[in-house]
């Protein structure tokens, strides 16, 4: 690993544990609602906006285990703490929570997240030290919570480091959780696939490779000699159909030291693929894990995060493009302003 990257990891892990501590910890016995907030005065990565028909409303989450409310976008109400772990679970006491994401299907709503246990370390990998983390899922009757442990202890093999999970059910009529194998342990992060119980709670069989790292033709860093290589992050996958039925799949990486999000195209139709990259990524530098959804006014919109940094801390912001799915491909028509 180049010494750059080597240089954001420790920033970025930080950063999380110096955020995690002092509001986690802290501020989860008394969090302070804010209401009438914009958009773009929230601080969260890896946004996620579940609009949701049932209660007419927008609910936000992402990293940190909120949740934020809305009735048009453009005014948000939040923090709100949703999730409700088992500290006898791996997970331990207060895991941090990354990219979380809300999925209503068959009358239930669902929380997949990432969750990380510092206080468990499950491998030393070129000199990183991996901390025990992996995908899963919570259920609620309701979409704003409390979001509880379903049957099964783990969904992921406990010696894998994996993150960012998100749901998709595929033309076999199943439903799947895919996920990124993170970089950390594999050193080419990949994107995979594993079967779901028909209820959710848990996983079925084992994880298959969807692609690689390695496969994007737009993602570049540098190696210990200086050359150019595909970057080793895979981060964010979401599925999608556009207009034609053919399907998506957004997912980012990195350009050097700028955060950026691809798209790649099943040939098949299915998440087996094969997977066909874009030559180009989709967003603006420093743009990236996004998501696709429907508003109440039929407009189709992709929430991601902007991504910058700030005196050795990360800052990242949600923001709303405006995009096309008419089409056989996903269009970028530009930032869309509540």
């Amino acid at each position: 690993m180049n010494s750059f990257r080597q240089k954001l990891i420790q920033l970025f892990t930080a950063t999380i544990l110096i955020l995690f501590f002092s509001f986690g910890v802290h501020a989860q016995r008394n969090i302070t609602v804010r209401k009438n907030i914009p958009l773009d005065s929230i601080r969260l990565s890896d946004p996620y906006i579940l609009a949701d028909q049932k209660s007419n409303s927008y609910y936000m989450t992402g990293t940190g285990g909120m949740i934020w409310k809305s009735k048009d976008l453009k005014s948000w109400e939040g923090p709100y703490r949703v999730t409700k772990t088992d500290p006898e679970s791996w997970m331990g006491h207060r895991p941090m929570i990354w990219a979380a994401e809300l999925h209503a299907y068959k009358g239930k709503y669902y929380y997949f997240a990432t969750f990380t246990n510092t206080n468990v370390k499950i491998d030393t990998v070129a000199g990183n030290i991996i901390d025990r983390r992996a995908s899963h899922v919570l259920v609620s009757d309701q979409p704003e919570g409390p979001y509880l442990p379903m049957a099964d202890p783990t969904y992921l093999p406990a010696d894998k480091p994996t993150l960012d999970g998100t749901f998709w059910v595929d033309k076999d009529g199943k439903p799947y959780m895919v996920y990124c194998y993170e970089w950390l342990q594999n050193l080419n992060g990949t994107i995979e696939k594993i079967e779901l119980k028909p209820d959710l709670s848990g996983s079925l069989g084992e994880g298959k490779l969807l692609f690689k790292a390695s496969d994007s033709p737009w993602s570049r860093e540098k190696d210990k000699d200086g050359n150019d290589v595909p970057n080793k992050v895979t981060d964010g996958p979401f599925l999608f159909n556009t207009g034609s039925g053919r399907l998506g799949m957004l997912w980012t990486s990195w350009i050097y030291d700028k955060y950026v999000q691809g798209v790649a195209y099943s040939e098949s139709g299915t998440l087996d693929g094969p997977w066909i990259q874009e030559k180009e990524p989709i967003t603006p530098l420093n743009f990236g894990h996004g998501m696709i959804f429907t508003t109440f006014e039929n407009k189709t919109l992709m929430s991601v995060h902007s991504h910058r940094s700030e005196n050795g801390r990360y800052i990242r912001v949600p923001h709303l493009f405006e995009v096309d799915l008419t089409g056989d491909k996903l269009v970028v028509v530009g930032p869309y302003k509540p």
